[in-house]
C-alpha cells in the first residue's frame, strides 16, 4: 500500500474510543482493520457492541485487502473550511472482501474527472498524531496503461 501525501490537510478526526481504535489505528501498520462477527461472519461498520444479523456478542476486527470498487462519488469544487485543495473527490467505496461494508471517503492521487462509479481504488492511510484515516486511490491494475 502506497503512503498517504506528506503535507495531510486538515481534517475533523474522529473520537477514537476502545470500540473504534482497531479501524483509526491499523494503518500505523497499513491494515485496513473492519469488525466481524465470530459466529454469523458478517463484517460490521461502524464498530457495533452486538452483531445485527444474529446478535453475537463475539465481535473482533478482522484485516481486510483494502481494494474496493466506487460505488458512488461527488467532486466537491466549493471550499467548505479548511481541507483538501479544490477539487477533491468524496465518494462512497465497497470494500470487495468485507462485503456489506461501504466507506465513505475521499479518492486521492487522481484526476478527479477521472473517478468513475465501478473504479477499482485501494486504500492509503493519511495519518494525523494517532488517527490513520483510510483514503483510497485508483488500484495498481487501473493505473497501468
Amino acid at each position: 500500500m502506497a503512503e498517504a501525501p506528506v503535507a495531510p490537510p486538515f481534517r475533523i478526526l474522529p473520537r477514537v474510543t476502545e470500540r473504534n481504535s482497531p479501524f483509526w489505528t491499523g494503518g500505523a501498520e497499513g491494515e485496513l482493520r473492519i469488525q466481524r462477527c465470530q459466529d454469523c461472519h458478517e463484517f460490521l461498520h461502524p464498530p457495533a457492541v452486538i452483531c445485527p444479523v444474529c446478535h453475537s456478542k463475539r465481535l473482533e476486527f478482522e484485516v481486510v485487502s483494502g481494494r474496493a470498487t466506487v460505488f458512488t462519488f461527488s467532486v466537491n469544487y466549493q471550499q467548505w473550511m479548511p481541507g483538501p485543495e479544490l477539487p477533491y473527490v468524496v465518494a462512497i467505496v465497497a470494500l470487495d472482501d468485507a462485503a456489506p461494508v461501504r466507506l465513505t471517503t475521499n479518492i486521492v492521487n487522481c484526476d478527479p474527472e477521472s473517478v468513475e462509479i465501478g473504479m477499482p481504488v485501494q486504500v492509503i492511510f493519511e495519518q494525523h498524531d494517532d488517527v490513520w484515516i483510510p483514503l483510497f486511490e485508483p488500484s495498481a491494475a487501473q493505473a497501468a496503461p
